[in-house]
């Protein structure tokens, strides 16, 4: 039985004034206040092309429940950022070296929403907040995104782990697609991956600066037609050998299909993609952003500058409740008060001894 909210108790109070007294308090749970932290890096654009692949980065294999594998770069923390084997300083490195639960939980969960009908990425632009490693932006690239955007805090992560990553994964799926004739040369099935990239460092309060936002005022034209039409299956990019122990990432979820709303399950296929002038994203992703109780106005903010009305869909994973005060209910509680988006809930994973995982869906109403 779901337990009642520690906001519940609290009638008249807006989320506002609860998140503003909340951060006061969030010394009591080991996270910073936000006026006591450094000043936050400036937002950039990491240039992939003038990055050098680091001396120790290895990659371990993820192979998801229908085949499709994909690579998590590793690299060594302590020779990255001067924090050590910490997994996160607040104000100073937000955890993006580290593989989080969450974000496995979101690939999965994307990768079924695509088989069932209730996704697409072919000619949409995406934005990965938090991004880390980059695992679900990588899906977007290799399932027909026209473009996909990678933001992560620290600049370090974006040059250490993401851009190799990133790379990585594309080179394998693009050897998946390929196919080697008689005469020893290698020729395409007909197929492209080829997604334009970039990747922006920056807080989640001033990275709109460098990332693409939705003009302010401006009407959306959600009629365009897409410049792509990707049309390949998940076999094209099945790995030769199968995996055969693929089921213990998924074996914790419970999920209703016949219960979806099609207003927010379906929108995201309706998405403008192709007038880059328009700005904004058709699609966004995170996953364990939503930890800290006083970043989650900062990151509500952005995404409603990035997020492109009215297809625009926010794919969130996380965990329910954080050390932090953060969570995916509290993220939720605030986006509904807010009456801007509606919220679906895909996915829940829980495997009866630690917090309960879900992934959700948000849509302009």
């Amino acid at each position: 039985m779901r337990g009642p909210s520690i906001f519940a108790c609290l009638p008249g109070l807006s989320t506002h004034f609860m998140l503003q007294n909340f951060e006061k308090s969030q010394s009591n749970f080991g996270v910073a206040d936000e006026a006591l932290l450094p000043p936050p890096p400036p937002s950039q654009e990491i240039v992939a092309a003038e990055v050098s692949k680091p001396k120790q980065f290895v990659t371990d294999a993820i192979t998801l429940q229908g085949g499709l594998t994909l690579l998590n770069g590793r690299v060594n923390g302590a020779s990255v950022m001067t924090v050590g084997n910490a997994d996160l300083v607040p104000g100073k490195y937000e955890g993006g070296l580290k593989l989080w639960e969450c974000t496995v939980d979101l690939v999965e969960t994307l990768r079924r929403e695509i088989q069932d009908g209730q996704l697409s990425f072919r000619g949409k632009r995406v934005l990965e907040l938090g991004c880390g490693n980059g695992l679900p932006g990588i899906l977007a690239c290799i399932k027909g995104a026209t473009s996909v955007d990678f933001q992560d805090f620290n600049a370090e992560v974006l040059r250490s782990l993401t851009i190799h990553n990133v790379n990585l994964n594309l080179e394998q799926a693009r050897s998946r697609l390929a196919k080697v004739t008689s005469d020893g040369t290698t020729q395409s099935k007909g197929l492209s991956i080829a997604p334009d990239v970039h990747y922006y460092a920056g807080d989640w309060g001033d990275v709109h600066k460098v990332l693409s936002v939705v003009p302010s005022g401006s009407p959306q034209n959600g009629n365009a037609v897409n410049a792509f039409n990707f049309t390949f299956t998940e076999s094209d990019l099945l790995a030769t050998e199968q995996e055969s122990d693929v089921g213990d990432v998924i074996s914790r979820v419970s999920r209703n299909r016949a219960g979806r709303r099609m207003s927010g399950s379906r929108a995201c296929e309706r998405g403008n993609s192709d007038s880059a002038q328009e700005g904004g994203y058709d699609i966004i992703l995170m996953s364990d952003t939503v930890y800290s109780m006083a970043s989650l106005p900062k990151l509500y903010g952005l995404i409603k500058k990035c997020l492109r009305p009215p297809y625009g869909v926010l794919y969130m994973a996380g965990k329910k409740h954080y050390i932090g005060g953060g969570g995916t209910r509290q993220f939720k509680h605030m986006v509904e008060e807010d009456g801007v988006m509606g919220a679906h809930l895909v996915a829940d994973f829980a495997d009866g001894s630690s917090n309960v995982h879900e992934v959700w869906k948000f849509f302009f109403k």
